[in-house]
């Protein structure tokens, strides 16, 4: 008998409150739902910490937050480490997941937020045992969904986008309660989507053997940007109050 596929999908600041198949009324979400119906739901399985980076690390390590290298979110800046962007890397040798599956004669790919280690670094995908990496290494740049870069691997991929901060206000001239305000915070190439379609290809490319997908989505985690089309659904069916900015995040 063939080894089973993994699909191990992390869906960054989702609650289980937030799906239809555990009770949640307000909007549907068909897609996991199926995923509920014709798999298992899992009512004990928590995130190993509150925060991005050290959840992530105890899921790759299998390690109590308390004896994991990545306790916190650390930015690579802060270190020294001569890099430009991402967070404290994972020690060389760190035994994961995606390492030990390997070893098993697994495909790995992780598609979405790394933030375990720079491009280049101890902590790079590539050498904690994932075989195809695309989205976003560091989760700071996440906080857009619109980044002017994503990385396939260790290849730094241009996008359509035009480059603008992920933190800031409104001007004291925008008007927050029109729609046309937030525009400049849209652009082209909408990063989740080119993710998903990434990892979909993992599937198609990797279906006649054993695989591991790793889908650390940063959707539904902020800044709040959605393309037109997705927000149209959405129009008008909830009370809304204009975010200016200001807390760290989009407005």
């Amino acid at each position: 008998m063939r080894a089973p596929n993994i699909v191990f999908i992390v869906a960054d600041d989702l609650g289980f409150g937030d799906l239809s198949c555990y009770g949640q009324t307000k909007f549907q979400t068909p897609n996991i739902d199926r995923l509920a119906r014709e798999g298992m739901t899992l009512t004990t399985h928590y995130s190993g910490c509150a925060v991005c980076a050290p959840s992530r690390a105890t899921l790759m390590t299998g390690l109590h937050p308390g004896h994991s290298p990545i306790r916190d979110n650390v930015e690579i800046k802060s270190t020294g480490l001569p890099f430009e962007e991402g967070q404290l890397p994972l020690p060389a040798g760190t035994t994961t997941l995606p390492k030990i599956l390997q070893q098993a004669g697994y495909s790995t790919g992780a598609f979405g937020k790394w933030g375990l280690g720079p491009v280049g670094s101890m902590g790079d995908p590539s050498k904690m045992g994932i075989g195809r990496f695309f989205g976003y290494n560091c989760q700071a740049v996440a906080h857009n969904y619109y980044p002017t870069s994503l990385w396939d691997n260790d290849r730094k991929v241009d996008l359509r986008n035009p480059k603008f901060s992920a933190y800031q206000k409104l001007a004291p001239a925008d008007d927050p309660s029109k729609p046309e305000t937030y525009a400049k915070f849209s652009a082209t190439d909408y990063a989740p989507d080119l993710i998903a379609e990434q990892a979909r290809k993992f599937v198609r490319d990797n279906k006649d053997r054993p695989f591991f997908l790793f889908f650390p989505t940063t959707v539904p985690h902020l800044a709040l940007q959605v393309p037109d089309d997705s927000l149209k659904e959405f129009l008008g069916k909830y009370p809304e109050t204009p975010y200016p900015g200001g807390r760290g995040y989009l407005p």
